[in-house]
């Protein structure tokens, strides 16, 4: 997620950082030596196959058809991406009340050792379910936030959140049996654990059902077609003017390619991707400060002003 402080409209004109400008700059180069070769051309075209000159009306009528299928599919991506935010900000809301409750339910020194173990689990199942969305491995997260009891349950598994969780829901029915827990107090902790499963099943459903490649192939066919075809059209009536208003409609259409593709995966580490490392360490802290412990991890900061 890119972290930037608010800027003039003048200096956003010249932000590199934190723009998609490094990943579509090639193109835009092509855009432009081909824009060149138009203008040079033009002449000689003009004279030897004057009837097969471009305009630049059919040019307006693709450019139009192209940005709306752009726009729905910016549209799908950012609706995941927004709803793969909305399911960890969920997450955040489910685990603070689930360790207030437990909490209130288990208070004095005897049940203190639980409420630890207990706080630190929930936060090792956010840092599990954020390395099982990224495919990495989350050995060196839960080391450090789980008792050896419940590494013994969890290690190795693919599914390391759901191993968290079901090691909890056992700790919680065992204490029903022990009668340390009421009927009604047992049915309110396994609830909060029952929509942890719920967020990361979602999450899970995002990440594992991409947008089909086909949109994405078509995408990147049609919109370099149309720009490497944009300054043929230009030339005829715009000379020179065609290497600055083709290269700056490429810009604008790879531009928005670009993001859409980095919002369609919301769990990665690029830099319109959720800040997934942040909120974890929020949901740590948050879950540590109901249960009187110091959070383990120090809040990540932002690299080249993109935070992960």
């Amino acid at each position: 997620m890119i972290v930037r402080p608010l800027h003039h409209w003048f200096r956003l004109l010249f932000v590199w950082r934190g723009s998609v400008l490094p990943q579509i700059i090639g193109r835009l180069g092509l855009i432009l030596a081909v824009s060149v070769l138009s203008v040079l051309c033009r002449e000689w075209w003009m004279t030897h196959y004057p009837e097969s000159a471009l305009s630049i009306p059919p040019f307006t009528l693709m450019g139009i058809a192209l940005a709306i299928f752009l726009g729905f599919r910016n549209s799908v991506s950012y609706e995941r991406f927004w709803e793969a935010r909305k399911q960890w900000g969920m997450l955040l809301i489910v685990a603070r009340n689930l360790i207030s409750k437990l909490c209130a339910t288990l208070p004095g020194e005897a049940h203190a050792t639980l409420r630890h173990e207990f706080t630190r689990a929930v936060a090792g199942f956010a840092y599990a379910l954020k390395h099982q969305l990224r495919f990495t491995d989350p050995a060196d997260d839960l080391n450090r936030r789980l008792d050896p009891a419940m590494l013994a349950e969890t290690g190795g598994k693919r599914f390391p959140a759901q191993a968290v969780l079901r090691v909890l829901n056992q700790r919680l029915a065992g204490l029903r049996r022990e009668g340390a827990l009421s009927d009604m107090e047992w049915l309110a902790l396994t609830r909060d654990l029952d929509l942890l499963g719920e967020v990361a099943g979602s999450c899970e459903r995002i990440a594992n059902t991409p947008i089909p490649y086909t949109y994405r192939v078509l995408m990147n066919r049609t919109i370099i077609g149309y720009c490497l075809m944009l300054p043929i059209g230009l030339t005829t009536t715009l000379g020179w003017l065609t290497l600055l208003i083709s290269t700056f409609v490429a810009y604008t259409f790879l531009a928005v390619e670009v993001v859409g593709e980095q919002l369609e995966e919301p769990f990665g580490t690029e830099a319109n991707d959720l800040a997934l490392d942040s909120l974890c360490h929020n949901i740590e802290f948050v879950t540590c400060e109901l249960s009187g412990l110091e959070p383990l991890s120090a809040p990540p900061q932002a690299r080249d002003f993109v935070l992960t």
